[in-house]
């Protein structure tokens, strides 16, 4: 507003080529309209300014451990906006996005193999969608061996933040489990926090500390033979790729963030 001149004009219209509608009722029109008069170079040159003050990848490096900001090549975006992925629609006839269908396949079988899992399924739409289809499943699971009792999920300190939101909508009850001096998941709290009300463990690996677990081995093994499940939150896979699978590991359910790991664009659903 301090760079407002009255009377000046930031953009010409042209002339109006269609019919011209009424005005709304008196009552709902505004006696002044207190928006800046400035022109079209001062808007550029403001908004270009103020993008200088935000905190992104292109200009710093992000510490946090589980971060969505992680590096995605400016390549890949043009790649997602190809009019294959971009005009399609979700009501198309499967014969006309044969080559869509072709690479959600694809990704699928990639993803299975990256991950060491058993399968992939691709209809959650974000992270935190995809945490809580991977929760239901695991209460599925339980009520389906007629163990209705298994209600506890163990969220490490150091865990994802959604991830207990995630079990508290799938139905659970969560209870924190802390870490060691070293940012590990403690072996001893979680030894005493398995029971037979034992439903599972979700775990981030790393962790938000962008710490791997050197227990982690231990910690799967322990909520396995105590009849849990143990979830994995993908939100770091980047650490992991070509290194480990979160199969090999003991996990039985995950997410992998594709908009983190693979570059799909934000807001383009999947995780």
């Amino acid at each position: 507003m301090d760079r407002s001149v009255e009377g000046r004009v930031g953009a010409t219209l042209p002339d109006l080529d269609v019919p011209e509608c009424e005005l709304p009722p008196a009552n709902l029109i505004r006696d002044d309209l207190p928006l800046p008069e400035v022109s079209e170079g001062e808007i550029v040159r403001y908004f270009s300014q103020i993008s200088q003050y935000n905190f992104s990848i292109d200009n710093n490096f992000y510490p946090l451990g589980s971060c969505t900001m992680k590096y995605n090549p400016k390549l890949n975006d043009l790649i997602a906006s190809m009019p294959g992925f971009s005009n399609i629609h979700p009501l198309q006839n499967d014969a006309t996005v044969q080559g869509a269908l072709q690479v959600l396949w694809e990704v699928q079988e990639y993803l299975t193999e990256i991950t060491g899992m058993a399968g992939t399924c691709l209809t959650p739409m974000a992270g935190a969608d995809g945490e809580l289809a991977g929760m239901l499943m695991v209460r599925a699971y339980h009520l389906d061996r007629g163990e209705d009792q298994r209600k506890v999920v163990l969220i490490p300190d150091s865990a994802h933040g959604t991830n207990p939101a995630s079990a508290v909508m799938a139905g659970f009850t969560v209870k924190t489990l802390p870490s060691d001096n070293e940012g590990n998941t403690d072996l001893d709290a979680l030894r005493e926090s398995v029971g037979e009300n034992l439903a599972g463990l979700m775990i981030t690996l790393p962790s938000t500390l962008g710490l791997f677990d050197r227990n982690i081995l231990e910690v799967t093994r322990i909520v396995r033979d105590a009849g849990g499940i143990v979830y994995g939150d993908g939100a770091n896979l980047n650490a992991l790729l070509g290194r480990v699978k979160m199969g090999d590991l003991g996990f039985d359910v995950i997410h992998s963030n594709l908009h983190k790991t693979f570059s799909t664009p934000h807001g383009g659903g999947g995780p």
